[in-house]
């Protein structure tokens, strides 16, 4: 069984949002590759996504709200162009160590314009940089609904 509590009641609420971001990934990956089957005006309306990135999107979240804090007063467009860089050093970097355990990415851009090593397309530039900036949002929202407990004081009386 996992364990729901840790130190300061941090585990569960930690559990939580990495459940609902890896959740919340996977229907916005559903919805992204559904829409290119509208594009390619496929009637079956085919979309897919991978059960490797349902942990990368859980853990990626989870990483993204250590981000949020420190890029919250910058200029929107400055946080979404650095959402935008670490979404696409995510995708290449777990793209990368799965290939390496593997043999093979669960996505391959092979081919696909502006694709660099077969695991990200500069082309989604502008689509990370929007979900960065609503990830903003969703996080406030998941914080608010899972929040972390009262960390304890580092007061010595």
């Amino acid at each position: 069984m996992l364990p729901l509590t840790g130190p300061a009641g941090q585990t569960r609420p930690m559990l939580a949002r990495f459940l609902v971001y890896g959740a919340l990934g996977w229907i916005v990956e559903i919805l992204w590759t559904g829409m290119g089957s509208i594009l390619r005006r496929d009637p079956r309306l085919t979309a897919t996504t991978y059960l490797w990135v349902f942990p990368i999107y859980g853990g990626g979240g989870l990483l993204f709200e250590r981000l949020y804090p420190v890029i919250a007063e910058q200029p929107w467009m400055l946080r979404g162009l650095i959402w935008m860089l670490a979404i696409f050093s995510i995708e290449y970097a777990t793209g990368w160590l799965i290939r390496e355990a593997v043999g093979q990415s669960p996505w391959n851009y092979t081919g696909a314009p502006l694709a660099v090593g077969e695991l990200i397309r500069l082309d989604y530039a502008p689509a990370w940089f929007v979900l960065g900036l609503i990830f903003e949002r969703v996080h406030l929202a998941v914080a608010a609904a899972f929040p972390y407990g009262a960390r304890p004081s580092c007061d010595v009386p």
